[in-house]
């Protein structure tokens, strides 16, 4: 099945089927631990992978970090909000022991052939975004998006469509319930490049071949989080998904090369 064009360069020059690095290959046997660290990342470049997946949290002083809590207790040695702290408290922090947490522009400049799916975990991470992606080379290696819909609409507003960005949820719900994918691409006035979503919700199976095929009617790629199965993997792709978010980054590569889907070499992603 070929991916729907979406119009923008992110998605629609990326190949049959996007590989993405969920938090940088967070349960790979070498990487437990150190999941959204620069090591991370530059591990799944060497594995080929040029689509990573994080996270933005903004510190008190206005600097972007990809970090997906909201504190650092879970995954550093130290504690507190990140939102309480300036950057260089934070720099103090060291992820599993050992790294720190990357700031997002020294990941975009570190990885410049990479392109990065962000996930907008706070307010005051929704100005800064914008801005830091406000260049057309820039805006061509993002796809944003959040859980919220407040802010996923600042966030359309201030770039005003240039940068592709994912549904929240009621428009996933729209694609899901609505008869047919260009009504539901009207009724989200045209604002959705992709549907990033589960393949299960509790009992509810949210990926379904009627929601590949109303997606792709209304010219929108369908991204399932976070799969780490193989036979999972196969299955969705069997349907059709357009890409697939994946912990086990070695897992995800075996299955897309064994079915010939595995993207050509480029220059490392960096």
């Amino acid at each position: 099945m070929t991916p729907p064009r979406t119009g923008h360069r992110y998605l629609d020059d990326g190949g049959p089927v996007l590989a993405f690095a969920h938090r940088g290959g967070a349960y790979h046997p070498e990487l437990e631990g150190l999941e959204n660290t620069a090591h991370a990342f530059r591990h799944a470049v060497a594995l080929g992978y040029r689509y990573l997946e994080t996270d933005v949290h903004a510190t008190r002083d206005g600097v972007l970090l990809a970090f997906h809590d909201a504190a650092l207790d879970r995954v550093t040695d130290r504690a507190g909000p990140i939102a309480q702290l300036t950057a260089a408290e934070v720099a103090e922090a060291l992820v599993g022991g050992r790294e720190r947490v990357p700031t997002l522009r020294s990941l975009l400049e570190e990885f410049p052939a990479a392109r990065f799916n962000i996930d907008l975990k706070a307010d005051a991470a929704v100005p800064l975004l914008a801005e830091l992606v406000s260049t057309e080379a820039m805006a061509d290696r993002v796809l944003v998006g959040s859980f919220s819909p407040r802010r996923l609409a600042a966030f359309r507003r201030l770039t005003g469509g240039r940068v592709a960005t994912s549904a929240h949820p009621l428009e996933v719900v729209a694609f899901k319930v609505l008869p047919g994918g260009r009504l539901a691409r009207l009724v989200t006035r045209g604002r959705v490049a992709a549907l990033q979503v589960p393949h299960h919700r509790k009992q509810f199976r949210v990926v379904t071949p009627g929601l590949v095929r109303r997606a792709h009617a209304g010219g929108a790629h369908v991204h399932v989080w976070t799969v780490d199965d193989p036979d999972e993997m196969e299955l969705l792709l069997d349907l059709g998904v357009d890409g697939l978010m994946t912990d086990r980054t070695d897992i995800l590569k075996d299955v897309l090369v064994r079915r010939g889907a595995w993207p050509p070499a480029t220059e490392g992603g960096r």
